[in-house]
């Protein structure tokens, strides 16, 4: 999978933070959360570690922003704990907590400028003028929005006011930065550029961040650890490239990457001591070189494979043919669909590839690459 960002300067940084500076790990304790009979967070058990960007990623109604809104506060817990630097935070209000939370809607006050919606939340802590000014120009100039102070929020692009929200967090100083789905409101350039600057601002602030996104995109190219969750459970928990490399199950192995693992139903031809062999859509086998001890000969298992692991008209551990039905190019690489029963194989090639649609091609699976997933439970054979 290729991610491509855009290069931002940041012109200016704050200082780096003392070993005095507050810092949070956070610690979730099988946690439930209910709507009437419907359970939508399912024993949830974390461990967010102090000054990590930790992204909750998953399809819509898995739970992800539920959960973000229950360590806000915004949410009741139906039991289980939340504790924030190994404080028991489950009866505390929001403002007690000592987070700031980012919201999808910007939430600004139509009627003030840029620097008094900035400055409002200091300004109900009664902080001093002179502290106030101090924390909004530091942040205005880490969003490099100074010279919008004065503006109103009509006044200012979708990306602006995005800053201006996050600037209005970062005035706080919490021990904790939470975001829901910040960026989902802007377009797709301007959600490549934020997606840089809050990495970067991360290693400014090195704060504890949490941020919620259905674009595992953005979870790959910000995260420090990932919590892919489905149906209110955590499938699996890691690095981006831990969870790309190695999916737990076909949920983590198809939602983490684009295009998405391949997979193809089938079974196991015969195994030994230190191999097993499996059909390939039965023109031929592949020896993956993993005993599989839980599985017998003859098993329903589901092969997965992404598309970059794929040869095409080479010769390899395994071979299928197939026609092209669909080419995309996207400059820096291509894509081939692949007709087979099922959903259609896709396999990454040459941006310059001259295959095209009505073709046949000849598509090697290297052993090495390939995933195997019990097909009934389906979690992958370790």
């Amino acid at each position: 999978m290729q991610i491509v960002s855009r290069n931002i300067t940041f012109h200016v940084h704050l200082k780096n933070r003392s070993e005095e500076d507050e810092v949070a790990d956070i610690k979730i304790d099988k946690i439930d959360k209910f709507y009437g009979n419907v359970q939508v967070i399912k024993d949830v058990s974390l461990e967010i570690k102090s000054q990590s960007f930790t992204v909750l990623v998953g399809p819509s109604g898995c739970g992800k922003s539920t959960m973000l809104r229950m360590i806000a506060g915004l949410e009741d817990i139906n039991s289980g704990t939340i504790s924030i630097d190994g404080t028991v935070v489950n009866e505390l209000p929001p403002k007690e907590r000592n987070i700031a939370m980012v919201f999808q809607s910007y939430a600004l006050y139509p009627h003030m400028t840029v620097f008094d919606n900035m400055a409002f939340g200091l300004k109900l802590e009664k902080r001093s003028k002179e502290e106030i000014d101090e924390r909004v120009q530091e942040a205005a100039k880490i969003l490099q929005i100074e010279e919008y102070l004065s503006r109103k929020p009509k006044q200012l692009s979708g990306g602006q006011r995005q800053r201006v929200a996050i600037g209005r967090a970062i005035t706080r100083k919490p021990k904790v930065f939470l975001f829901d789905e910040p960026l989902s409101n802007l377009d797709a350039a301007l959600r490549v550029q934020m997606r840089v600057e809050l990495a970067k601002l991360h290693d400014n602030l090195n704060a504890t961040m949490i941020y919620v996104t259905h674009d595992q995109t953005e979870a790959m190219t910000m995260a420090d650890d990932i919590v892919v969750l489905n149906e209110g459970v955590v499938s699996q928990k890691g690095s981006p490239l831990d969870l790309y490399n190695g999916p737990n199950n076909l949920f983590v192995g198809g939602f983490i990457g684009s295009p998405k693992m391949n997979f193809i139903s089938t079974k196991i031809t015969s195994k030994s001591q230190d191999k097993t062999e499996v059909d390939l859509m039965g023109s031929s086998t592949i020896n993956i070189s993993k005993t599989l001890s839980s599985a017998n000969e003859g098993d329903a298992v589901m092969l997965g494979i992404r598309p970059e692991h794929l040869i095409i008209n080479e010769e390899s551990d395994g071979s299928w043919e197939s026609k092209v039905f669909v080419v995309e190019k996207l400059g820096s690489g291509t894509f081939l669909y692949l007709e087979k029963e099922g959903e259609p194989l896709v396999v990454q090639t040459d941006g310059d590839s001259n295959i095209k649609v009505g073709d046949t091609v000849k598509v090697g699976f290297s052993a090495s690459r390939c995933h195997i997933f019990d097909k009934s439970s389906q979690e992958a054979f370790k």
